[in-house]
């Protein structure tokens, strides 16, 4: 049988654009996955690392016109957006480099023997080594920032783990020609190719993840889809590490002080962050505890008018618009539920934005309105009006875990008055993400940045942006009583890396 063709397709027509490639064969997968471990002793010197890291970003910036022509054509987002994304994923890879330059990610740690301890320490030296190669589930929402040469590829690379992308389907043009480029950066050091393979097909994801030289796998989609791979990298003979994004509700407090104070700028700025990106984003805010008094009304107004001013957009592909429209209408259909901005279909080929409100009393108990505390993808948040503090916490302990939660105060209570302590001590444990008068689209690229939280938001405790992602592609060894010339350089008493590390109990720098 034939290899089923890849198609490349505008999401504003509908049609197909070019077929770029075809699906990957099992024979083909393996072969990928081989290459890719064939190729991680490549990786081993940190330098070449950084240095390859660097040159990616330097190639992917070179190649700005064309990548981002190929990705707007392919995901309707808009030149401006991504170019702005281009840019962000440039620099994370940049970023993962000076990480990897430092090496504090190792952990070094020496401890020479201690008889008087008790038990008595004996020479131990730790740190970490690279799992292997990593399978990346591309996301179709971000075809830079969490697709090819996104966060898992950059902190997998960054690790010393040779990468084998599974494409998502939305953009698979760009996909090709991404790799190439990565590759080409690879290319400039001394990397073979298959440090970056790339397969195409749904089968060819699940050959992935099943693959015995698979030592862990990063996802950033559905909680069905991740779940499945979740679910298959635990059934496998070894089980292997899966850090799975799939899916987040991102629920806001509005206090009753805040609305009253700045109705129309919470207003606005919910609006505004719903729509970002025609509400495609993982953190977009899907659930909003607004008070059901005069305040509060003032704030559905400013929201009101706000979306309604929003012009229909494109989602990513047909089927995301299918199940767009599908899931508002039934959630409109409810008991209680109204929709002063009917979200739904704007036309052939688009969306329109807009919300529903329901009485918070409505989410607090068991019911068909569970419904409304599951995820809708795209331009939709569900507004919940609560009569008292009561209903907040009500709401707010029926919630599954989330990347984000935010409160929104008031100055008062930034100060330190009412009850704001008390609803950040509610909203924690949550989400990974805790913002005060903020709002979470948006997601820094910073060391101190955590892009996670409790299932099914993500399958792990790690963060997929930020510093610290690369820790998921590591695993700590300790060396006891090894001589001096059999360990690895990192670990040797003179420090001839120069590597920050703990030495007997000090911390050196």
């Amino acid at each position: 049988m034939a290899a089923a063709p890849v198609w490349s397709v505008d999401p504003r027509t509908g049609k197909q654009r070019e077929q770029v490639a075809v699906e990957a064969s099992a024979q083909e997968v393996d072969e990928t996955v081989r290459a890719a471990h064939a190729a991680r002793d490549a990786l081993a010197d940190r330098t070449v690392r950084a240095a390859f890291l660097r040159a990616a970003a330097d190639e992917l910036k070179a190649a700005e016109g064309t990548l981002v022509e190929v990705a707007d054509a392919e995901t309707a987002l808009g030149p401006v957006r991504l170019t702005g994304e281009l840019a962000r994923t440039c620099y994370q890879l940049r970023a993962f480099a000076d990480i990897v330059d430092e090496g504090e990610f190792l952990g070094v740690v020496v401890n020479h023997p201690d008889d008087t301890a008790t038990p008595p320490i004996p020479d131990l030296r730790r740190y970490k080594v690279p799992l292997g190669v990593v399978a990346v589930y591309s996301a179709s929402n971000f075809p830079f920032a969490f697709s090819v040469p996104g966060g898992d590829t950059a902190s997998a690379l960054a690790a010393g783990c040779p990468v084998v992308v599974k494409a998502h389907p939305d953009h698979p043009a760009l996909s090709e020609l991404v790799a190439k480029v990565l590759r080409r950066a690879a290319a400039r050091h001394g990397v073979p190719d298959g440090v970056l393979g790339l397969v195409h097909g749904f089968e060819a994801g699940i050959e992935l993840i099943r693959h015995p030289l698979v030592a862990a796998a990063g996802f950033t989609g559905s909680v069905r889809g991740g779940r499945a791979l979740f679910d298959a990298a635990a059934a496998r003979p070894v089980p292997i590490p899966f850090h799975g994004e799939l899916g987040s509700l991102n629920p806001v407090v509005v206090t009753e002080a805040a609305a009253a104070e700045r109705a129309d700028a919470i207003g606005a700025g919910l609006a505004g962050s719903m729509t970002l990106g025609v509400g495609q984003f993982c953190v977009k805010p899907g659930l909003v505890l607004v008070p059901a008094g005069a305040a509060g009304d003032g704030l559905v107004k400013t929201l009101t008018d706000a979306v309604s001013d929003t012009d229909a957009g494109v989602l990513l592909d047909h089927r995301m618009r299918d199940n767009f429209v599908a899931g508002v209408a039934e959630r409109a259909a409810l008991p209680d539920v109204e929709s002063p901005v009917t979200p739904g279909a704007g036309g052939e080929h688009t969306v329109a934005a807009g919300f529903l409100t329901v009485p918070a009393a409505r989410l607090a108990a068991e019911g068909e309105h569970d419904l409304l505390l599951e995820e809708c993808f795209g331009p939709v948040t569900v507004v919940a009006r609560y009569r008292d503090e009561d209903e907040v916490r009500g709401v707010l302990s029926r919630l599954p875990g989330n990347l984000t939660a935010t409160v929104q105060l008031s100055s008062g209570e930034v100060a330190g008055e009412g009850s704001g302590a008390g609803l950040l001590g509610a909203v924690t444990p949550l989400a990974g993400r805790v913002l005060v008068n903020g709002w979470p689209t948006g997601v820094a690229v910073a060391a101190a940045q955590h892009h996670g939280g409790p299932y099914p938001a993500t399958t792990s405790t790690s963060t997929s942006v930020g510093g610290t992602a690369v820790e998921r592609w590591l695993r700590p060894v300790a060396y006891q009583g090894v001589p001096e010339a059999l360990l690895p350089a990192e670990l040797r008493d003179g420090n001839p890396l120069g590597l920050p590390r703990r030495f007997n109990g000090v911390l050196e720098r």
